[in-house]
């Protein structure tokens, strides 16, 4: 098994997804070279965004005018957006592992973040709809993001993490007729 993952294969999940979690799977990401390389500078652009939107046009939140805030309070909003975001990912990443063992998938914590970096990627690429913050531009724009982003976390969880088959089909019971 490989140590490391390219950096098309977390850009080419927006396209090629089913390849990317194939490449994943056969790979054991390090944990601090998924978070240096790739996490950090996704968990970057959404505060990043917000800030240029907000200060450059204001937040338009449906009123005639758009609320302005100080630049330093602005500042403070995107820190803690960002710090947010980070306890985000390293939280679903180490339930994400600690779940793993139920489910007898990979334990590698690498490959959980790597995972959480590939679901939440296009959320992270839509932010650029922060760029202009009105409240129906960026819903319009995140809600399909969010929908892409699911498909991703459902249809990647069992090729990248490797769960066994048993666990991977869902068994309906039979309803039988009176």
């Amino acid at each position: 098994m490989s140590s490391n993952i390219s950096g098309l294969t977390l850009f080419r999940s927006l396209y090629q997804p089913h390849q990317a979690f194939a490449e994943l799977a056969r790979s054991e990401p390090s944990t601090r070279r998924v978070f240096l390389s790739y996490s950090l500078w996704l968990l970057l652009l959404p505060p990043l965004f917000s800030l240029i939107g907000a200060a450059n046009f204001g937040w338009r939140l449906g009123a005639d005018q758009p609320l302005y805030m100080a630049t330093g309070d602005l500042l403070t909003i995107s820190i803690g957006y960002f710090l947010a975001l980070l306890f985000g990912l390293f939280s679903t990443a180490i339930i994400s592992r600690w779940m793993a063992k139920t489910y007898g998938a990979s334990a590698s914590l690498g490959r959980h973040m790597a995972l959480i970096t590939i679901v939440g990627q296009p959320l992270a690429v839509a932010s650029a709809a922060h760029l202009f913050p009105n409240v129906l531009v960026n819903v319009l724009v995140l809600i399909p993001t969010t929908i892409w982003g699911m498909y991703l976390l459902y249809a990647g969880i069992p090729i990248a993490l490797e769960t066994p088959v048993s666990y991977t089909h869902l068994t309906l019971p039979t309803i039988y007729p009176v």
